[in-house]
């Protein structure tokens, strides 16, 4: 989508998205080889730019991104209507945007003198003042739009809301890796802001239980954030006492999801992958023992579901520059692979950065890499700046189209809490949910669904009124029986009448299974937040599946009925055997359950 830095390691990323990753990858091993080498012996950067086509791609009419010329002085009217278009770019992003200046509506790079760009920032800033939103100027750079002409300069500006009434742009994002790669650790510093000492105290704040603290293995599901407030900067723990105060000044937040990469705990990871729907992952390699353990599964496991993930080379500190070199070749090899088809993007620079966000976003091939040290703090600025401009995936106009559908919660987490009552934590899939809300919750072991009434609504562990779709929060239910409830249940709209099932069949592909898969095979089933063992009820078509195979296959959970939707993402698993797939159809159960399974 944009222009990348001269000199950095992404300078290909200009090209990957109007043309594709095939031609991305292409570009990017030329300039690695003679061309670059020839280009880097000139005497200054301006020659870089030459070379290179002066173009982005054209503007898109909807999305967050916006090209002006140029915006000085503006007449009245004119402002008037420039403020109306940053307000509905700004609603696009869900309160993000970003201003190329100096760039034609068909992505011709022309450049601005000082003097205009100046002028050109101070009215974008007007602009964001009316709207109520702030501006940060990501990056600057030179073009030759006319070889003869003076310097002319092309900025990026990242236009961001001030956060009012909690709705501030929220993102998940879940961290992957082995076991021991520093995963705890690096959320420690991101969100507490301060370095660890190289024995893991930056970590401790995260463990829940005492024997996390004693092993220093992550077994259970913690959630850390970071936030980030209108002008771009970082609003962590150091600078607030509590997890209010960083909602109260954050424009922006990235909510951590600290998975366990024990093996022993795999089924809490996709647990984790499958449940809370992050938008991101991330996967912390380190950088001393490379890609191994867990890590290709959890990077294989984010790749079946669909979700983009970056990586992180972590402890850097602690090996030789060649030893990071030859994990960073691994983890590329890797990428490259078929199964994968990544294009890997070495973030060097801060300008490496904001384009490996924006690129990252609108690729799904693109891969950054970063490396980063949680002692010495090597390169955690650069990591910031990345998560700082990481844009969402999910427009505004697909979020309100799930606002106008019927309520429906995901039960993931359930806890008593003294004087509050039963409370449970998970997302809201669709809808809005306020305080005082009559929901049924369900299905229980017979299929019934059960009505409660929404007491409180926390969300970051601050209260909250209203919730909308996509985001996720603890509700509170006052006195209700907690033994009634467990994972996998929905609360949703009594008028939604929804419908249960015990049997469903799913269009898969079997990933990996040591002999054959055949029916009467048991697996446990991971669809969105429902987990449960399930036995294979029919093949069609077929008398068996090996490796690679794909089939429509029939299902049965084991020990009680579920709520779930067509279409949805199926992971199975049985020791070694992997699966995916999805819902193609819904049995529901016999027609006297049926009749009786809402007693409202």
């Amino acid at each position: 989508m944009l222009a990348v830095p001269p000199g950095g390691a992404a300078s290909h990323g200009r090209h990957g998205l109007s043309s594709g990753a095939k031609k991305t990858s292409k570009k990017c091993r030329p300039r690695r080889s003679k061309r670059g080498r020839r280009r880097r012996s000139k005497k200054s950067n301006r020659s870089d730019h030459k070379s290179q086509q002066p173009f982005l791609p054209p503007e898109a009419e909807e999305g967050n991104i916006e090209y002006k010329l140029k915006l000085v002085s503006p007449t009245q009217y004119r402002f008037e209507h420039l403020a109306t278009q940053l307000k509905w770019r700004l609603q696009e992003g869900r309160g993000e945007a970003v201003y190329q200046i100096g760039v034609e509506d068909n992505g011709l790079l022309v450049g601005l003198s000082q003097a205009d760009m100046e002028a050109s920032i101070a009215t974008l800033k007007k602009m964001a003042d009316k709207v109520g939103a702030d501006i940060t100027v990501l990056r600057e750079r030179e073009v030759d739009y006319e070889p003869d002409a003076s310097t002319r300069r092309i900025a990026e500006v990242l236009v961001r809301k001030v956060p009012d009434d909690q709705q501030f742009l929220d993102l998940r994002v879940a961290v992957l890796g082995n076991v021991d790669s520093g995963k705890s650790t690096l959320l420690g510093v991101l969100t507490q802001g301060e370095l660890d000492n190289g024995r893991g105290r930056a970590r401790l704040n995260l463990f829940r239980h005492l024997h996390e603290i004693q092993t220093g293995r992550t077994s259970s599901i913690s959630f850390e954030i970071l936030g980030f407030n209108s002008r771009g900067q970082v609003v962590d723990y150091s600078h607030s006492r509590s997890a209010e105060e960083i909602c109260e000044s954050s424009s922006k937040m990235i909510t951590f999801m600290d998975l366990a990469g024990h093996h022993k705990y795999l089924k809490t990871t996709i647990f984790g992958l499958t449940s809370y729907c992050p938008d991101f992952a991330m996967l912390v390699v380190s950088a001393n023992t490379g890609v191994a353990g867990t890590s290709r599964e959890h990077l294989g496991l984010a790749m079946a579901l669909k979700v983009p993930i970056f990586v992180v080379v972590s402890k850097v500190d602690v090996c030789s520059r060649g030893t990071v070199d030859k994990t960073l070749r691994q983890l590329e090899r890797l990428l490259k692979q078929p199964g994968c088809n990544k294009v890997p993007l070495m973030v060097s620079n801060p300008d490496d950065a904001v384009a490996a966000a924006q690129q990252f976003a609108q690729s799904a091939c693109i891969t950054p890499i970063l490396t980063v040290s949680s002692v010495s703090g090597e390169s955690l600025e650069l990591l910031k700046v990345f998560l700082n401009v990481l844009p969402p995936l999910s427009n505004s106009k697909e979020q309100e189209e799930l606002m106008q559908q019927l309520t429906e919660f995901q039960v993931d987490e359930i806890y008593s809490v003294p004087e509050v009552g039963t409370v449970v934590g998970g997302t809201l899939y669709s809808g809005v949910c306020r305080e005082g809300e009559r929901l049924v919750v369900g299905p229980t072991d017979q299929g019934h669904f059960l009505r409660l009434r929404v007491a409180s609504i926390q969300r970051n562990r601050s209260a909250c009124r209203l919730l909308r779709a996509g985001q996720a929060a603890t509700l509170a239910l006052g006195n209700f029986d907690r033994s009634l409830l467990r994972k996998g249940m929905v609360m949703v709209s009594p008028k939604m009448k929804p419908t249960v099932c015990r049997e469903f069949e799913a269009a898969i592909v079997l990933l990996f299974h040591a002999k054959t898969f055949r029916r009467g095979s048991q697996v446990t089933a991971h669809v969105g937040n429902v987990r449960q063992t399930a036995v294979v009820q029919s093949l069609y078509g077929k008398e068996e599946l090996r490796t690679g195979e794909r089939a429509v296959v029939g299902f049965r959970f084991i020990k009680h009925p579920e709520y779930l939707r067509t279409g949805a993402k199926l992971l199975f698993r049985e020791g070694v055997t992997k699966g995916i797939g999805h819902v193609t159809r819904l049995l529901p159960a016999d027609q006297n359950h049926r009749q009786n399974q809402n007693p409202y």
